[in-house]
């Protein structure tokens, strides 16, 4: 079974003014004229983590890896303000630009995902292959899954926790009880309601248990900009309701890729990735047997550097 890359330092680092006030962080590393391929965390509000450069064998990527908008190193931190999906797109092509890359590769899980579809959709031209793990695609179904009902009835005793912050009278629309404290004025009932729904979602994450995992999860700088942005999204319908990414996926006609699932993922389900697949055959769907969500388990972890080669060597061949 394979796994992560060792671990390698990034050569260039910077900041990168997208406007609005915002500044994304950046870095780059590997080798600098092998082939690129940016990846896309999860989320959204989830940031970037030095271990995400090791999917890639760093002589034959040039790997990009960045902070959207308001999390991780990126300023102002858990924005919300001109945050949406499309601004991230943007944001992508920005750094396409100032990178001076033609096309890239783009590697995304969960809400990274979403946003690697969002973006090859728009600009299938700059987009040389997909690799995706995790699929969400943001419908209210999967919304309603993972926060009112459903992974609710196979995790009740973390449910429970999730439950706490919010009076039992407006249970019945828990992302929006949320979205109000998350957004209220109230910076102690905030802080309370971003570790409850971070937490929720690290218990959720794996098919083991991983306390480091959760334990990430609970950081407070991870978790208010993680649950301030996914509650601001999820509440606006991740800003797909013009746009819905099955509606548009034959945009990705042209683009081959790779689909990554863990068969028991109850954060973003399986029917994500084989809908998905249904409207894009050219993708190769592999169902990971003995995994749930995260990329960090070991199946996953085997599967997506075993295609990162493959498609290192198809495209550089």
């Amino acid at each position: 079974m394979r796994q992560l890359y060792p671990e390698i330092q990034p050569y260039h680092q910077f900041m990168l003014p997208v406007g609005d006030e915002h500044q994304l962080y950046v870095e780059v590393s590997g080798t600098a004229d092998a082939l690129p391929v940016l990846f896309l965390h999860g989320g959204p509000g989830g940031g970037a983590q030095p271990w995400h450069r090791r999917f890639f064998d760093p002589l034959r990527y040039r790997i990009i890896l960045f902070d959207q908008r308001a999390c991780g190193r990126s300023t102002p931190h858990a924005s919300l303000e001109s945050n949406t999906t499309w601004h991230l797109v943007e944001d992508m092509e920005t750094l396409r630009q100032e990178l001076a890359i033609e096309k890239w590769v783009l590697f995304g899980g969960s809400w990274g995902s979403t946003l690697a579809l969002a973006y090859a959709e728009r600009y299938p031209q700059r987009v040389l292959h997909l690799i995706l793990r995790g699929i969400f695609l943001c419908r209210q179904r999967d919304i309603d899954w993972f926060y009112q009902d459903g992974a609710s009835r196979i995790f009740p005793d973390a449910w429970a926790e999730y439950l706490r912050p919010i009076p039992m009278a407006e249970q019945h629309d828990l992302l929006a009880a949320y979205h109000r404290r998350l957004t209220g004025d109230d910076e102690l009932v905030r802080m309370a309601c971003a570790k409850a729904w971070s937490i929720w979602e690290g218990h959720c994450s794996t098919l083991h248990p991983q306390s480091s995992l959760v334990d990430h999860f609970a950081d407070p700088h991870v978790a208010l900009a993680l649950a301030r942005i996914e509650a601001h999204y999820f509440q606006h319908g991740s800003f797909l309701q013009e746009r819905p990414l099955l509606a548009g996926a034959a945009a990705l006609a042209t683009i081959p890729g790779h689909i990554v699932h863990g068969r028991y993922d109850m954060v973003c389900p399986l029917d994500n990735a084989t809908a998905l697949h249904a409207v894009w055959p050219r993708a190769r769907l592999q169902i990971i047997r003995d995994a749930g969500h995260a990329a960090s388990e070991p199946g996953i972890v085997d599967a997506l550097v075993r295609i990162c080669d493959q498609v290192a060597e198809e495209l550089q061949a």
